[in-house]
C-alpha cells in the first residue's frame, strides 16, 4: 500500500486544515477493510495516535484530538481525511497516515503541520 498524504501547512493558531490521505487504486476492493489513522510526530518527540476509524466507522481519538479533530473515510475515493479545527501551536507535527488489517500495515510520507502562535 502506497498512501500519499497532503493538506499540511502552516497555519495561526486557532485556524483549520484539513489532511487528505488517499491509498492507490491497487488496493481499491479491500480498502472498506482496512483500519485507518492519523499519527503525528512532533519535533523531537515519539510518534502518537491522534486518530483512527475503523471498517464499521467506529472513531478512536486522542484526548487532545477530541473535540476539535474529525477523522472520516470515503470508501469509494479510497481517501481518509482528518479535519482540524481550533489549532494551537503544540499541534504542530508530521502528521502520517495508517492503513492496517491484521496482515498488513502500511505508512503514508507524512506532511507538516506548523502552527504559529
Amino acid at each position: 500500500v502506497q498512501l500519499q498524504a497532503s493538506g499540511g501547512g502552516l497555519v495561526q493558531a486557532g485556524g483549520s486544515l484539513r489532511l487528505s490521505c488517499k491509498a492507490p487504486r491497487s488496493i481499491l476492493s479491500s480498502f472498506s477493510a482496512y483500519t485507518l489513522g492519523w499519527y503525528r510526530q512532533p519535533p523531537g518527540e515519539q510518534r502518537e495516535l491522534v486518530a483512527e476509524i475503523t471498517p464499521s466507522y467506529s472513531t478512536n481519538y486522542a484526548a487532545s484530538a477530541k473535540e476539535r479533530f474529525t477523522i472520516s473515510r470515503d470508501n469509494s475515493k479510497r481517501t481518509v481525511y482528518l479535519q482540524m479545527n481550533s489549532l494551537k501551536p503544540e499541534d504542530t507535527a508530521t502528521y502520517y497516515c495508517n492503513a492496517k488489517t491484521s496482515n498488513v500495515e502500511d505508512w503514508g510520507q507524512g506532511t507538516l503541520v506548523t502552527v504559529s502562535s
